[in-house]
């Protein structure tokens, strides 16, 4: 099965994906539109995005991008974050003056950058490609921040271990594949929607009464501006739900309500949603 990344082999996408489908054919992309662009034209089976961190927040453009394509969420997944600083071998940490890492792994190890003030980070497109970046150029004073198999892949030297803020950082990556869902769960399960609810007052509370009416328990909630439409914008929410039947009430009563809805996926929550 082949599934398209953002970012390069060793990255935390790549974790995720091998978490879930163990043997599957890696694609790595630069960027996030061309990862959905691999899906959109059959070049890849599915892809395996980052959606939410738990220090840093939502990967917001992910939203987007699941909003307008023609996708459905088939699972999701949720990976113990640990950033190391990785430098090529020989190097100490109190020569490093740069380092790489994307822009939200470098926001998860705001307290090692305030520790060593004359260290500076560098945005990057990829944890991964920042480590075979330094390899490749083979200065002393750079190192990046990315994960432990990444250092591994590409021969990298751990100059300091779990740099990142707190040891309670976890990513929720999502598979997506194209075209919609065959089958949904009967039981207990996760719906992922998105909503352009009507412009007036109470409306949103309107829903989420709803939801809370058919038993539903709101884990996550994201807005998203409309283009061309300011100050209006879509709802990202995703619901527990206790079965089926429910939610297809659920549905209905959106829609009565005049709320445009886009089912992005019905699917069983990773595990550690069961006590949410």
């Amino acid at each position: 099965m082949k599934i398209a990344i953002q970012g390069e082999p060793g990255s935390f996408s790549h974790q995720a994906t091998l978490r879930v489908v163990p043997d599957a054919e890696i694609v790595p992309c630069a960027l996030s539109a061309d990862v959905f662009e691999q899906l959109r034209t059959g070049a890849a089976d599915a892809i395996m995005i980052p959606i939410e961190n738990t220090l840093a927040g939502s990967v917001v453009e992910h939203y987007d991008l699941l909003r307008s394509g023609d996708v459905f969420i088939e699972r999701e997944a949720v990976i113990r974050i640990e950033h190391n600083l990785i430098a090529i071998p020989g190097s100490r940490l109190e020569e490093i003056r740069r380092v790489y890492s994307h822009p939200i792994a470098l926001a998860q190890c705001r307290r090692f950058f305030r520790k060593h003030p004359s260290v500076e980070p560098v945005a990057f497109y990829d944890t991964a490609g920042a480590v075979k970046q330094v390899m490749e150029q083979g200065d002393p004073t750079a190192g990046a921040i990315a994960s432990r198999h990444a250092a591994m892949i590409y021969g990298g030297a751990l100059l300091a271990e779990n740099v990142e803020d707190d040891a309670k950082n976890f990513t929720r990556f999502l598979l997506v594949q194209s075209g919609a869902a065959a089958s949904h769960p009967e039981g207990a399960h996760k719906l992922s929607l998105c909503c352009r609810v009507a412009h007036r007052p109470g409306t949103l509370a309107e829903v989420l009464g709803e939801v809370a009416a058919a038993s539903g328990n709101l884990v996550h909630i994201q807005s998203r501006p409309v283009e061309g439409h300011p100050w209006h914008y879509y709802v990202f929410m995703d619901i527990l739900m206790p079965e089926a039947k429910a939610t297809d009430r659920l549905l209905d009563t959106m829609q009565a309500l005049g709320t445009e809805s886009k089912v992005l996926g019905r699917f069983v929550a990773a595990p550690e949603f069961a006590t949410v």
